[in-house]
């Protein structure tokens, strides 16, 4: 029996995307004592599991006792009093519920099993990642979907499409009409500069486990919103005064890691917040560093210019868009 025609169409991909990276499984990150084993860690404390959430320090802020991010639920938060209370002061929010509450398609139809069965998405090519000239490298959803769920990689391809919603027509008109964007976020400035003008801004998300996100700020002042409908991502925030070298943890990257979400996640930031409170003295002000889960159903509201990255603990499926 011939070789799986994905096998070949992720292997092109990978050689695109990382030329140099010879063995995308050299740290062996999928191996139950890696991987497997942080997961447990941060998903089976006790106040993740009260509250969805885990601060990870909160060391000094200028925010009321409370935790950050702060948890809503929409069938009982307004938008007049998400603006008022959380938006206008800058405050990360965790939305619950609003696929549910504002009826989205998609709570049914981007489930994996789903997508993997759509004839009009399956055969779609989906950006997963870009060569060193920051040219697009795309795949077929159908192909994406069996290397999601067979790879051993330390750190897989992330579909992080947008394209899709300008340049292919049938993209846009199966994932636009799945969902709305929340009534909370209407107010879209960029919108004034009309669909052709305005950089991308919208991404549809498709994630196997130990995929993600390296640490960042949203570009051209812009705050966002993202919502996950399908399996578990694990967020850290730092707030806008921390330091960009501080928040890359630049000074904490061993040997043979890089700034993978993954590396990020397992290796970095655990010493970077064990370096920040021994009690040293900063030039930055207090250190401040947020770590929690974000869970199927969740809408994650990130201010304009706090630093952030994820990582994803499931296979996962989301939509973002910065405003």
């Amino acid at each position: 029996m011939g070789r799986d025609k994905w096998r070949d169409k992720i292997d092109s991909a990978r050689k695109l995307h990382r030329p140099s990276l010879k063995n995308w499984e050299c740290d062996n990150l999928a191996a139950r004592h890696n991987f497997p084993k942080y997961v447990a860690d941060v998903t089976n404390r006790p106040d993740n599991e009260a509250s969805s959430l885990t601060p990870s320090l909160r060391q000094s802020h200028n925010y009321e006792e409370e935790s950050i991010p702060r948890v809503v639920d929409a069938n009982e938060c307004s938008v007049s009093e998400f603006v008022e209370t959380y938006e206008r002061h800058s405050i990360p929010t965790v939305l619950k519920n609003i696929p549910t509450v504002e009826n989205w398609a998609a709570v049914t139809k981007w489930e994996i099993d789903s997508l993997s069965e759509n004839e009009d998405l399956r055969h779609r090519l989906m950006k997963c990642g870009e060569d060193d000239d920051e040219n697009s490298i795309k795949i077929k959803l159908k192909h994406f979907i069996k290397y999601m769920r067979d790879n051993r990689d330390d750190s897989p391809l992330y579909i992080f499409d947008s394209s899709g919603f300008d340049n292919d027509r049938v993209i846009s008109r199966e994932i636009l009409g799945d969902y709305t964007v929340p009534s909370y976020f209407k107010q879209d400035l960029f919108h004034l500069v009309g669909e052709n003008r305005r950089p991308p801004y919208r991404w549809f998300l498709v994630g196997p486990e130990r995929s993600g996100t390296t640490i960042h700020i949203d570009p051209l002042g812009t705050a966002a919103w993202n919502t996950l409908l399908v399996g578990m991502k694990r967020w850290v925030l730092f707030p806008p005064h921390i330091p960009k070298r501080v928040a890359k943890g630049r000074d904490f990257i061993g040997r043979n890691e890089d700034d993978e979400a993954i590396h990020y996640f397992m290796f970095i930031l655990p010493r970077l917040k064990r370096h920040y409170t021994s009690g040293i003295s900063t030039e930055f002000g207090p250190f401040e560093c947020y770590e929690f889960t974000q869970y199927a159903g969740d809408t994650i509201y990130i201010p304009n210019g706090w630093w952030h990255a994820v990582i994803n603990l499931t296979h996962t499926v989301g939509i973002t868009q910065n405003y």
